[in-house]
């Protein structure tokens, strides 16, 4: 199997996760199961109360339950306001995610070249990032606050518990997360530029002033010493002449 399969295969699978875990994160908005408590000891007049980000619900033991949206926005605290804009971007990221998985996925060839297509598939592996963070970092927020609350012996106001949707939320997060994180990895592989190796650099020259010929310098862990030549080609050196004949010198008494 090429190695182009593979990485196609990979996107879809990734795709899937991050698809299903944004309709979970999502599936939690509208769910009052955030906090849940329930109050009295008989059956007959038990009464549960379960609220989420933008109201809170009511019900008794015969089945009639009512919920009342928050009163005032300005009066509620920075911490329902946090969690808000965290769970709405969490969503909205994680539309932008899939439009541009669609578009950069090698199944779909909507993009252009391989490296276009995997740099856009790298921009919507980040994007999913973001909201799987963003998911996780609002249900974690909300249930160390339930768990602290519950837990305080100070605490005096109803306590309650984790709701059911914090949980779903928890499991959608986490497919964000980790799917998009393979997806990162492969696209980011191959759309990104990788740092190539240094080339070897050609080692230096230089040209004697009398045969104009190039010679290459030594290396310098060598510890010997590479100079011009002492002779050149088509001459002799000094040192191998032949003597000159000295001219023959004559005294006055030869010629007597």
């Amino acid at each position: 199997m090429k190695y182009r399969t593979v990485v196609m295969y990979m996107e879809i699978g990734c795709f899937v996760s991050c698809l299903c875990g944004w309709i979970l994160v999502c599936s939690t908005l509208p769910t009052e199961y955030w906090t849940f408590s329930e109050v009295g000891s008989v059956v007959l007049t038990t009464s549960n109360y379960y609220s989420n980000l933008w109201r809170d619900c009511i019900s008794d033991t015969t089945g009639v339950s009512d919920c009342k949206d928050y009163p005032s926005m300005l009066a509620l605290p920075a911490f329902l306001h946090a969690c808000r804009a965290l769970a709405v971007c969490s969503v909205i990221t994680g539309f932008f995610g899939g439009v541009l998985t669609l578009v950069g996925m090698k199944c779909t060839k909507i993009g252009g070249s391989e490296v276009a297509n995997a740099r856009v598939t790298f921009a919507a592996g980040i994007t999913y990032l973001v909201s799987g963070f963003c998911g996780m970092i609002t249900y974690s927020w909300w249930a160390n606050k339930l768990v602290t609350e519950f837990l305080d012996p100070t605490f005096r106001a109803q306590k309650f518990e984790i709701g059911a949707a914090v949980f779903v939320g928890w499991g959608g997060s986490t497919l964000l997360i980790s799917g998009a994180t393979v997806m990162t990895y492969f696209s980011g592989k191959e759309g990104l530029p990788s740092r190539s190796p240094k080339r070897p650099q050609r080692p230096a020259t230089y040209a004697t002033a009398r045969t104009r010929q190039t010679y290459m310098l030594p290396n310098p862990s060598s510890r010997g010493n590479v100079g011009p030549p002492l002779y050149y080609e088509g001459r002799k050196s000094r040192g191998t002449r032949a003597p000159t004949k000295t001219s023959a010198t004559f005294n006055r008494d030869s010629f007597v």
